[in-house]
């Protein structure tokens, strides 16, 4: 791996850097242009993505034939670190989740007359998207091939889909779905992912499901499907491509949380360490004493050890690996540093941190959620052992030059 930048990336970087530090951290710290979810208000994203399009910051992870910039994934990594120094950054730049993968793995495997009717209007940011794969117990989480029970049965030129979907992101607010349902009992080749609107006739929003917050845009929703009727038009990828088409996304959708979460963990460090120069407690300066130097410079090391994990998996996608155990290790490791450097952050602050005078709690009540969106910890570690248990001392490898 060559860890230097190419110029064009750190153009981009510098800019987000600029853009964020400018526009995004006044309008974060100014309660009033929050939401009730504690998202960034609309009306407010609405001028700010207005500027960032204008900037040429729009979109930078899809090609410029799609509307965007063409950074390849180590790219990616270093401007979605920048973005994420706010809490507000990724939506306004349009390379937040769920939409981020979504556009990324329509602009690899839908048709041209698909990407034309569902990517673009996500792309350009006149709607939102949503997949809807998760379900209640007992049906799918971790395990979507053997344990989906949402079914679309074929009937003529059409699917007849029934079944129920929760903790849907972004569904409340979403015109466009990803679904993925059961097309046989094929244990690879027995899920089928579809392209559904809103209001589509047999779709509902059950409920808006109340989390520890803050949220997305359109929340964590329970959905119900009736007989609703897809055409085969509609079908993503090819029937039986369902479960192909998930780990499609769902791969690059993980290193990219984990690109996020770095610059979420890094914002920590930053109010963790401004506070503790400036606090005077018993004669000193926090910053002076032992216990807290040993906390700084613990985080300080471990997001290190994030950034070239994530490094890493982005480096070996853009070789054309699909990368599962380097994702799998940076998605377990800066799932829990990124909880790790909130907590510390919060107790260097004391009774501040704990407060909402800091992004500090906001970003500790999101942390939470970093080790089970995209495949729980033990998940994630039960692959690593798989692969560890085939691959054996192989498992550790130097890529060798030419």
């Amino acid at each position: 791996m060559d860890f230097t930048i190419s110029p064009r990336v750190e153009d981009y970087r510098a800019r987000i850097a600029r853009f964020v530090e400018d526009e995004l951290l006044p309008v974060e710290a100014d309660r009033t242009n929050y939401d009730a979810h504690e998202n960034i208000r609309t009306d407010v994203l609405d001028r700010l993505r207005d500027k960032a399009k204008a900037e040429g910051l729009w979109c930078l992870q899809l090609a410029p034939e799609t509307g965007g910039q063409g950074l390849d994934t180590v790219g990616m990594a270093v401007c979605y670190e920048e973005m994420q120094r706010s809490i507000f950054g990724p939506v306004v730049f349009n390379s937040a989740a769920p939409d981020d993968g979504n556009m990324m793995v329509m602009e690899k495997a839908a048709t041209p007359a698909q990407k034309e009717r569902w990517l673009r209007p996500v792309v350009e940011g006149r709607v939102r998207s949503s997949f809807a794969m998760t379900e209640p117990a007992p049906g799918s989480g971790s395990d979507p091939a053997g344990m989906m029970l949402t079914t679309a049965r074929r009937d003529g030129d059409s699917y007849v889909v029934n079944g129920r979907k929760w903790f849907i992101t972004g569904a409340e607010d979403a015109a466009h779905f990803i679904l993925v349902a059961r097309t046989s009992d094929d244990p690879r080749k027995g899920l089928t992912a579809f392209f559904h609107y809103r209001d589509t006739p047999g779709f509902r929003i059950e409920r808006r499901i109340p989390i520890m917050g803050p949220e997305e845009h359109g929340g964590h929703c329970e959905v119900v499907y009736e007989d609703m009727v897809i055409p085969a038009e509609n079908v993503f990828m090819e029937e039986g491509d369902g479960l192909k088409m998930t780990q499609m996304r769902l791969g690059p959708a993980r290193l990219t949380h984990c690109m996020r979460w770095l610059g979420l963990s890094k914002r920590c460090v930053e109010i963790a360490t401004d506070y503790a120069h400036e606090r005077i407690a018993f004669g000193e300066r926090l910053a002076d004493r032992e216990s807290i130097k040993l906390m700084l410079g613990d985080l300080a090391m471990q997001i290190e050890v994030g950034r070239m994990l994530v490094a890493k998996a982005a480096w070996a996608i853009d070789q054309g690996s699909f990368a599962r155990k380097e994702v799998s290790m940076a998605k377990v490791h800066v799932a829990n540093l990124l909880h790790q450097a909130a907590d510390t952050a919060i107790q260097i602050n004391g009774a501040r941190g704990y407060s909402k005078d800091t992004p500090l709690e906001w970003i500790y009540r999101y942390a939470r959620q970093a080790r089970l969106v995209d495949g729980a910890d033990e998940v994630h570690k039960m692959v690593l052992e798989r692969t560890l248990a085939k691959e054996g001392r192989a498992f550790w490898t130097w890529e060798v030059g030419a």
